[in-house]
Order: C-alpha cells, then structure tokens, then sequence
C-alpha cells in the first residue's frame, strides 16, 4: 500500500513538472518595442508584438529577436575622392530602426552590418559628385542625399533610415596647409577693405564737415552783414530824425521875438568867426566898410528871414 501511494505521488509530481515545463513553454511575454518572429519546425509562423503571447510548447519556438526602437551605429572611418580629385578621410554615425521584422531577419543576413556598408558605399558615391569646398558648405545637403540613397536601397531589407550625420571630414595635410594660406589671404584681403573703407569714411567725414562750416561761417557773414546794414540804416533813420526834430524846434523858436534875437546874435558870431579865419589863413587885410558893419549884416539877415516868414505866411 505504501509502495502504491509513493508511485501515485512520483506520478503527480512528474505531471506538475510536465505541466510547468508545457506552461513555460507555452506562455511568452514580449517587451516593449521588441518583436519576436516564431518559427514551427524552422519555418516562420508568425511576427508576436509586445504583451502576452501563447505558443505551441515543444514546436513553436523564437527564431529571432528584434528591437523596433531607433539604433545609432558608428559608420567607420574611410576614403573618398571628391570630384575635383582630392581624398578625404570621413567618418559619421547612422540612425535607423526597423519597420519589418520579417525582412530585416529573412531578407538579409545581418542588417546592421549591410546598412553600414551600405551606409559607406553611398557616402563615397555622393562625395565623388561634389568639389571639395562644397562638401563643408553644403554638409547637410550631402547628410540629406546619403539618406534617400540609403532608404531607397535598404527598402527590402525593412529598415527606415532616419538621419545620417557626418562627424568629420578630414582632407590630406597638403590641402589643410592651401587652405590655410587661402584663408589668411582672405582674412587679409578683408582686413584691407575695411581699413580702405574706414579711410574712405574718414575722408568723406573730414570733406562734409569743412563743407559745413563753410556753409556756416557764409551764414554767419551774411547774418552779421544784414544786421550791420540794418543797425546803420536805423542809426541814420534816427540821425535824420534827431535833425528834423532840431530844426521843427529852431523854427518853433525863430517865430517868437527872444528866437529872432537869438538868430541875430548867432549870425553875428558866426560872421565874426568867418573873418577871423579868412585873416589868418591870407595875407589881405580886411577892413570894414564901416564901423558898423557887424549890425549892417546882421539886418541884412533879419531882412533875409522876415521875408521867408512872410512868403510862408
């Protein structure tokens, strides 16, 4: 009786195992962004994406193991000919991921290695189209057309190139030295045109500014001469003013008796005065006619000015 009961629990035993090894065999749980391509005796049966996924235990197995996720690979270093025949030493890193599973594990035999040579060939190729200044000013031109060449050939293969970016490009020493020299002539040659240019500037400055103050010593000159020309003309309105205002009053006073004295005795003066400058500058002796010549002229005067005041009259 023991011996039964002990083969009865052999037995269950051997079937729990059984049932966890057709369990694990069975049961598979694929990750993110991965896929798993299943094969039933070596032929492909189907692509499992990521979840809970059943398999027929002990015929169904995982032929291959693919990341969909996007993969960098350094793209070695290697010779080109541009096409002006100058070698460069060029390297880069290429990113893709993988769009089927199925190609990229039945349609090649190792996509990493042929999409880097791939990668390769195709940037010499776009190299061989360009001269060699080109290739530094338009490098994202030539990332641009390595790409479309490389997805165009890698299509059967289920790989999407994303980006494929040059990290250096590197021309033989002789050429480093020419351009070099190139880009001190140039540095120089720039330098000359600004100092011509800061030259030419100054001059121009130098010119406007004399022209300027020409322009403004002129004004000044033609300010200072307008103001002078209208200080005289007021100072000789002002003079003949003054005059006619003396003689309005000489006339007020010469209507009145003190005024006709005043003229008599003013013109007996100045007629005195004349002939004592007429004695000293001749020799001819002056005498008078009479000895009341000083009144005589003085009536003749008198005369002379109450006729005037009667023609006014």
């Amino acid at each position: 009786m023991d011996i039964l009961l002990e083969y009865v629990l052999n037995i269950q035993v051997l079937i729990l195992v059984l049932v966890v090894i057709i369990l694990k065999k069975s049961i598979i749980f694929v990750p993110q962004n991965r896929a798993y391509l299943i094969e039933r005796f070596g032929k492909y049966q189907s692509t499992r994406e990521a979840g809970l996924n059943f398999l027929v235990p002990f015929i169904d197995h995982i032929g291959a193991d693919r990341s969909m996720k996007e993969q960098a690979v350094d793209v070695p270093s290697q010779s080109a000919i541009t096409r002006d025949n100058i070698s460069l030493s060029v390297d880069g890193v290429l990113f893709f991921r993988v769009l089927d599973p199925y190609k990229a594990t039945y349609g090649v035999d190792d996509y990493v290695f042929a999409v880097t040579q791939l990668s390769q060939t195709t940037m010499r190729s776009e190299l061989g189209k360009m001269e060699l200044d080109k290739t530094f000013e338009e490098r994202d031109v030539l990332n641009t057309n390595i790409v479309a060449s490389i997805n165009e050939a890698a299509g059967p293969w289920g790989i999407q190139v994303l980006r494929y970016e040059i990290k250096d490009i590197v021309p033989p020493a002789t050429v480093m030295e020419a351009m070099e020299t190139q880009m001190k002539a140039e540095r120089v040659k720039r330098a000359q045109i600004l100092e011509s240019e800061g030259d030419r500037q100054a001059a121009i400055n130098v010119a406007e500014g004399q022209k300027a103050s020409v322009v403004l010593q002129a004004e000044a000159e033609k300010e200072e001469q307008v103001l002078r020309a209208q200080g005289e003309a007021e100072a000789i309105i002002a003079v003949a003013e003054a005059q006619a205002e003396a003689l309005n009053k000489v006339g007020e006073s010469a209507n009145t008796e003190a005024g006709q004295k005043a003229i008599q005795l003013d013109l007996a003066t100045k007629a005195i005065q004349a002939k004592e400058a007429i004695a000293k500058e001749s020799s001819v002796v002056l005498l008078p006619d009479s000895g009341n010549d000083a009144a005589s002229m003085v009536a003749q005067a008198m005369t002379i000015i109450t006729s005037l005041n009667k023609d006014k009259g």
